[in-house]
């Protein structure tokens, strides 16, 4: 399965942007599902964005128009640009990735079978 990477999660302000990274080794992105995923303390895993099999895009309701989920096939890695970011924003956002999951799962977590070990991002007011 292979394993995923995340970095980029930092500090940032109401209003600014973040960039995350998500690289893999072991398995190619290309043709893979990939997707973001966000965790806060004591709350379920939530969905955020994803790529079904390298072709449409999928958003929350939450970040759509503010987030945008990209892949590079060279660096063989998953992007997560987020703008105009909120205290809502702020959790421990994940990767994750699958070969087989379908287009009815993507939302769920349960059905991704590879994971990141997390990034925290925090928004500061």
């Amino acid at each position: 399965q292979g394993q995923l990477g995340e970095s980029g999660g930092g500090v940032v302000r109401v209003g600014g942007s973040l960039k995350l990274s998500c690289a893999a080794s072991g398995r190619t992105v290309r043709g893979d599902s990939v997707a973001w995923f966000r965790q806060t303390p004591g709350k379920e895993r939530v969905f955020v964005s994803a790529i079904f099999r390298n072709a449409n895009k999928y958003y929350s309701d939450s970040v759509k128009g503010r987030f945008t989920i990209s892949t590079d096939s060279a660096k063989n890695t998953v992007y997560l640009q987020m703008a105009d970011l909120s205290p809502a924003d702020t959790a421990v956002y994940y990767c994750a990735a699958s070969s087989r999951i379908l287009l009815s799962s993507l939302r769920q977590a349960t059905h991704w079978d590879s994971w990141g070990q997390g990034t925290q991002v925090t928004v500061s007011s």
